[in-house]
Formats: structure tokens, C-alpha cells, sequence
């Protein structure tokens, strides 16, 4: 295939919306704003052996691409609208792209986005995609408003990924239900729309609990007091000693799970809110005044991790 040819092909396989005035095929898209909305906007880059083992189905491939970028929307309280995609392949592969289309393209139909251009070119296999997301003036969940009597909250279960791959690269079997999680997160957007009008900041989790809720506390000024005990964990991991399971789910990142901060006048609403989403959430902790967050286990005794979440460049 010539990089032509695989646009091409790209392009038969998408659906558009009626918002996208011009799509793939052009050196940009065009894309109509409606009126009284603010656009959100994000992006992120997957490369192999960082972001996926090696080894992952190209379809996982495709579809984790673009769930790690509506997860970012969803943190924001916004409802997904368009992304663009750029691909590095080491060698245009027919089959390898049908099947990375088809993980990709099933999780842009469920949230009606529209694949609106992008890239492609030779080399390393590394997948970057920015999507785009609407939310109302003035509404959108940020990380710089968490207030000190907050609770701090978590949606569905933490820590299922970061055992996943554990698990994966030390060559044991992983459990189904732990797999999906590494492989095929979901992002939690219907969550992050329900809780754009009751919660104070969000964030998603994608370097670990601990890390990402620093990142909101240093934005706001504020500490966090995390209760390890009540980190909600799967039926497959909570079997674990609580040593290796808290640190799953307090430093183990890939879960995409909002972690948010609210006030507790708002427990029942945030309850009811989520009820609409089939999406659990848990509280863990709260908002104190000072810096960082402290995590406590068992008879309140301050837990120390040897590193609190990944980094990059660390």
C-alpha cells in the first residue's frame, strides 16, 4: 500500500457528522462550532513498549488509542465531537489497519465521534490523536478548584490494569476481566457529564491515583488525605494481599477512571447522578489544607510507596 492508498482506505471506513463541513482529504478539516459552546481539546501519543506491550491485538491497539483521549474529555465534562489520528508505521499493513480501524472505529460509533483527518507516515509503530469536545461557557470540570472539606472521589475499580501488566510482562496468565481493562479501557464520559455540574475538579487516571490527584491538589493550592482501605477494588484483585493491592491502585496508572472533588452536601446527588450512568463511584478520601496527598493504611499509619505513579522522563 502507498501512503495514499492507506488514506483511502481510512477513509471509507469513517463516519461523519453533520458538524464536519470538510473531512479526510484535505490538508485540514472543517469543522462548525455550534453556537454558545466551547471546544476542548486534547491529545495524546502511544508508542510501543511504553503505552501497550508489543504484543497487543491490533484492534486493543486502535481502540485504547482514542479511549486515552476521551478519557481527557471526559475529566473535563465534555461531550466528544471529532479527533484527528496520525500514524507511524514501520510498513503499510492491509491487515494490521483494517483491525486497528475496527477497535478505533467501534469506540468513536459508541461516543458519535468523528474521525476528521490526521497523518501518516514511515517509521516506529507510535499512534497520536487529538480529539475535540464541546462543553457549555463557563462549565468545564478542571483540576485548579478542589476546596478544602472536599470529598475525593473515585469512579469504578482502580488498579486492574496495573496488574494486568504486571502480570503480562512477568509471563503469568491474566485474568479476563483485568486484561480488558489494560487493553479496552473505558472512558468514563457519561460520568464526567453527570458530575460537570456538582463536582469542583477532575481529573483522569492514567499515572496512578496518587500522581494524578497531586496534580489537582498542586493546581489548587490544597492537600489530600487518601484512606487506602477504601480504594474500590475488582472481585479479581481484591484476593490480593492489601501490600500488593494498594499499590496497584494507588500507583498503578492505565484505569482511566475520574478521580473528582465535591462537596459533602453533594453525596446523595453525585449518588443519584451516577446512577444514570451505570457507573459506581467511591469516596476515599478528602481535600485538607497544606500540600501533596497523604495516603494512610491499616490503624491510620501514613503509607510510603516507593514511587507514587509513572513518569516518563524519570
Amino acid at each position: 500500500m502507498t501512503e495514499f492508498d492507506l488514506i483511502s482506505r481510512i477513509r471509507a471506513r469513517v463516519r461523519q457528522r453533520g458538524d464536519v463541513a470538510l473531512g479526510i482529504g484535505d490538508d485540514a478539516a472543517l469543522l462548525q462550532v455550534p453556537p454558545g459552546r466551547e471546544l476542548v481539546v486534547t491529545a495524546d501519543t502511544l508508542n510501543a513498549g511504553v503505552h501497550f506491550p508489543e504484543a497487543t491485538a491490533p484492534a486493543d491497539i486502535g481502540w485504547k488509542s482514542l479511549a486515552v483521549n476521551l478519557s481527557d474529555l471526559a475529566a473535563m465534562g465534555a461531550a466528544p465531537a471529532w479527533c484527528t489520528l496520525s500514524l507511524s508505521l514501520p510498513q503499510a499493513d492491509e491487515r494490521w489497519i483494517d483491525a486497528f480501524l475496527d477497535g478505533f472505529l467501534a469506540l468513536a460509533d459508541q461516543h458519535g465521534v468523528a474521525l476528521a483527518g490526521g497523518d501518516t507516515t514511515r517509521g516506529p509503530l507510535s499512534i497520536s490523536v487529538t480529539a475535540m469536545g464541546l462543553v457549555e461557557p463557563g462549565s468545564a470540570l478542571r483540576r485548579d478548584r478542589a476546596q478544602v472539606g472536599d470529598d475525593v472521589w473515585v469512579t469504578g475499580t482502580l488498579g486492574d490494569a496495573a496488574a494486568a501488566l504486571e502480570a503480562s510482562l512477568e509471563g503469568r496468565e491474566v485474568p479476563g476481566l483485568l486484561r480488558q481493562r489494560l487493553d479496552r479501557p473505558m472512558p468514563r464520559v457519561a460520568a464526567g457529564l453527570r458530575l460537570s455540574t456538582l463536582a469542583h475538579a477532575c481529573i483522569d487516571i492514567s499515572d496512578g491515583l496518587l500522581a494524578d490527584l497531586a496534580h489537582i491538589c498542586e493546581r489548587s493550592g490544597v492537600g489530600a488525605e487518601i484512606n487506602l482501605a477504601d480504594l474500590p477494588a475488582s472481585a479479581e484483585l481484591a484476593a490480593a494481599s492489601s501490600a500488593e493491592r494498594w499499590h496497584w491502585q494507588a500507583c498503578g496508572g492505565d484505569d482511566y477512571e475520574l478521580c473528582f472533588t465535591a462537596s459533602p452536601r453533594d453525596r446523595d446527588l453525585i449518588v443519584q447522578a451516577l446512577d444514570f450512568t451505570d457507573v459506581s463511584a467511591t469516596r476515599i478520601g478528602r481535600i485538607v489544607a497544606g500540600q501533596g496527598v497523604r495516603a494512610f493504611g491499616a490503624e491510620g499509619k501514613e503509607w510510603q510507596p516507593p514511587r507514587r505513579g509513572y513518569e516518563h522522563f524519570a
